[in-house]
């Protein structure tokens, strides 16, 4: 990790530039499978899982014996581990329901929300190098706390055509019975408009890398939504005297081995701790199975020696972390200052990857920048709300004239006659 020491605030934003994802050079190749996938359906479907897979898939979906089966082929501490982090997420996202009060603005004048889930939701989870099963949960468990009555789910299979058993584990476990073995370009196109085999749907979730995110943004010209612009993966770690160097290693080289596009980011006032958090590094690098991975990662990284904690504040503010974590004596006047962060982890004893797993709160967060202006996944991502008003005769005579005046300003004579006729007429 390259070290700066006591950058000048001009210079922030340079130093804190994001890896570049180059999504415009990938638009004609998205544009081109979207097109096959509208033209011949599950046909280009196969045909591009061959073709960046290498392949060859005769059943696209997934039966209901392998899901059923899944469990036979992991371990038991597996299945309770993931047993307990669904509790948790479960426990988490139910506490999330809103429900709305009617509101008389007006004597005369009721209004009120009704929440309804998005009926069909589409569910993409990485399934290559890194077979993300924990996201199986993290999106399932609350599309179905929010009743979608349609959860597909799409994963790309390995080389002999099948899906890690974890997955699938977790599929049963949150009762999703369309799981498809597509992934890529491809899976995002399917479930954006549909084919013989996969449904299309009305709202798509989930991580991927640059050719799904260049997809998913493509999906959204479709009129299907999705739950975020993203990038890669990320973390902040804002740590002092008080942190522990071989604890705040290990939070950035877990960040580090998601991808080679991965960033971190050590910001500290301390300067001994950078120091000890290098030599950390280089141990625990040397354990890791995805060592190369983590440094390429690492390369695009950075350690930033600061004057104060405000100033590392300042910047994490402005860096808008996917996910920040704080290791520092006094987390109170940090936690109060903190504005931009997709989820943030207090203490030493808190590690990111908890909120990757099991404590509960949502891994799927805003990331490239984007914690600035989107909240990471909850319940409400699966749902919508509807707006309704009532308004009585006495009601239209408190608010009429007013809406008669506005109207009229605003040149909208049909929009003043719509009151007016009401008013004038005698009942």
């Amino acid at each position: 990790m390259q070290t700066i020491k006591y950058p000048q605030k001009n210079d922030w934003n340079q130093i804190l530039a994001r890896p570049t994802i180059e999504l415009e050079e990938m638009k004609e190749v998205v544009k081109q499978i979207f097109k096959e996938v509208k033209a011949d359906g599950d046909a280009a479907l196969r045909k591009y899982t061959w073709f960046y897979d290498r392949v060859k898939i005769d059943e696209l979906a997934v039966s209901q014996s392998e899901i059923d089966d899944s469990e036979q082929f992991i371990s038991d501490e597996l299945k309770q581990a993931i047993q307990l982090a669904a509790k948790n997420i479960e426990t988490f996202h139910k506490a999330q329901k809103i429900e709305s009060d009617l509101i008389e603005t007006t004597e005369g004048v009721s209004c009120w929300r009704k929440f309804t889930p998005i009926d069909k939701i589409g569910l993409y989870i990485p399934g290559g190098s890194a077979p993300l099963f924990s996201t199986v949960l993290m999106l399932g468990i609350p599309a179905r706390i929010a009743n979608c009555q349609e959860i597909v789910l799409c994963t790309p299979p390995d080389k002999n055509g099948q899906i890690n058993p974890a997955i699938l584990y977790a599929c049963k476990l949150v009762s999703i019975t369309k799981v498809f073995r597509i992934g890529g370009i491809q899976a995002i196109g399917a479930m954006a408009i549909g084919t013989e085999s996969v449904p299309a749907v009305y709202k798509i979730f989930g991580p991927g890398n640059q050719f799904v995110t260049a997809a998913k943004q493509t999906a959204i010209q479709l009129s299907v939504a999705i739950d975020m612009p993203a990038g890669p993966s990320e973390v902040l770690v804002m740590a002092d005297e008080s942190a522990v160097p071989e604890f705040v290693a290990a939070d950035l080289l877990s960040q580090a081995e998601h991808g080679a596009d991965s960033q971190v980011i050590l910001l500290s006032w301390n300067e001994k701790l950078l120091d000890a958090v290098q030599i950390e590094l280089k141990k625990q690098l040397k354990k890791l199975s995805r060592e190369a991975i983590a440094t390429k990662a690492l390369n695009n990284s950075k350690m930033i020696l600061v004057e104060s904690a405000v100033e590392a504040l300042e910047i994490s503010n402005q860096y808008a972390p996917e996910h920040l974590i704080l290791s520092v004596k006094n987390e109170d006047e940090i936690l109060n200052g903190i504005q931009n962060a997709g989820s943030v982890f207090i203490g030493n004893y808190t590690p990111e990857s908890a909120g990757d797993y099991a404590s509960g709160t949502n891994h799927t967060l805003p990331t490239n920048g984007y914690a600035k202006s989107y909240s990471g996944v909850g319940l409400n991502s699966f749902m919508k709300s509807i707006t309704f008003q009532k308004i009585t005769r006495k009601g239209l005579e408190n608010l009429g004239p007013s809406i008669e005046i506005m109207a009229e300003a605003e040149q909208l004579e049909a929009h003043k006659n719509a009151v007016s006729i009401r008013l004038n007429k005698t009942c």
